[in-house]
């Protein structure tokens, strides 16, 4: 019986013994023997036969396993909710992923904040006259004069993000 199934099989799926043999990384004679009834399969290629004829193994060895259509439906909407609850899962996990993302760029941006406001900065009245320190202060100088104007939108951005995530979050 099992010869049989496997040969039906194999042509309802349009390969020929030299294809299906290569999918299972046999030799095509072995394959034949299959279908001769001179050899079958052991448990791991005939789970990898199912696999590649995309065949349950109790069908390959000739079981009618009949199941209602009740049965099946009540099946499908169980593997349906373990999925739905999945993905309910991952995006809950990705909202709280990008919320803690917009606080800790909050806290970065205030603290680089703290640390300019720290220094005492002079911002604009930088004397550069010292060949010294010039590159290190226009370097400086750069990052400060673009964070100051940058950095504000940002945070709001982020403080209005943290708000939206939340306010999403709760609808639930």
């Amino acid at each position: 019986m099992l010869n049989e199934n496997i040969k039906t099989i194999r042509k309802s799926k349009g390969l020929s013994q030299q294809e299906l043999a290569i999918k299972l990384n046999v030799v095509r004679q072995t394959v034949s023997k299959w279908e001769q009834g001179l050899s079958v399969p052991d448990s791991d290629l005939l789970i990898a036969l199912s696999e590649v004829l995309e065949t349950p193994v109790s069908t390959l060895l000739g079981e009618n396993i009949i199941e209602s259509k009740a049965d099946e439906l009540k099946a499908i909407a169980a593997k349906l909710e373990v999925i739905n609850l999945q993905l309910a899962q991952r995006k809950t996990t990705r909202k709280k992923f990008l919320q803690w993302l917009l606080i800790s760029l909050c806290i970065i941006i205030i603290a680089i904040f703290a640390v300019l406001l720290a220094l005492e900065s002079p911002y604009l009245g930088w004397d550069l006259s010292d060949p010294e320190t010039t590159v290190l202060e226009v370097v400086f100088h750069s990052f400060e004069w673009l964070f100051v104007r940058v950095a504000p939108m940002i945070l709001i951005g982020a403080i209005i993000g943290i708000f939206w995530i939340r306010k999403h979050s709760d609808r639930r």
